[in-house]
């Protein structure tokens, strides 16, 4: 409810500071519609990211966790996503995530499984320390079954060992 409030109050402000610009600048031919669009858009732009898990830019956009060969530990390189998507679902408690832990196609069935649950539950375990709900959070693993890459190398088998971070719509 305060998220919705302070968002109605920022819209306002840039919806005010934009009808303002063109009055500032009424000496030139600022009155025309052509002139007041830049800072309509501006307003619209701003809009659109107030949520920052929907800012491309934003460290949030990141949804996967990567593992070296037979490693569930999250790598130092990954652990900045992880600890910025437990302070946010901390500050969203009403949002949910599915933490998806995959493999590369080698070993067998059985011990992919294991692997890809024991890196679903060390994301889970992060997220849970960076301030995340046990309740907000779900882990299963899919082993091998839903790869990322199709290639039988190094370079697709690097996509496929992962935990993707998927919130509910």
């Amino acid at each position: 409810m305060k998220k919705i409030v302070i968002s109605i109050v920022l819209l306002n402000l840039l919806a005010a500071c934009a009808s303002q610009k063109p009055q500032e600048t009424a000496a030139t031919p600022a009155s025309s519609p052509v002139a007041a669009a830049p800072a309509v858009a501006m307003a619209s732009s701003a809009q659109t990211y107030d949520d920052a898990l929907n800012d491309p830019q934003s460290i949030l956009a990141k949804r996967s966790v990567y593992y070296p060969f037979d490693v569930s530990e999250v790598q130092d390189a990954d652990k900045p996503v992880v600890q910025a998507h437990g302070a946010y679902l901390s500050k969203n408690p009403a949002r949910t995530v599915r933490l998806e832990g995959n493999c590369d196609e080698r070993g067998s069935n059985e011990y992919n499984l294991a692997l890809g649950q024991r890196r679903a539950d060390g994301v889970k375990k992060m997220l849970e320390l960076g301030g995340a709900k046990s309740a907000q959070l779900d882990s299963v693993s899919y082993g091998e079954e839903k790869p990322v890459g199709s290639t039988h190398d190094e370079a697709s088998w690097a996509k496929n060992r992962r935990t993707d971070i998927n919130y509910a719509k």
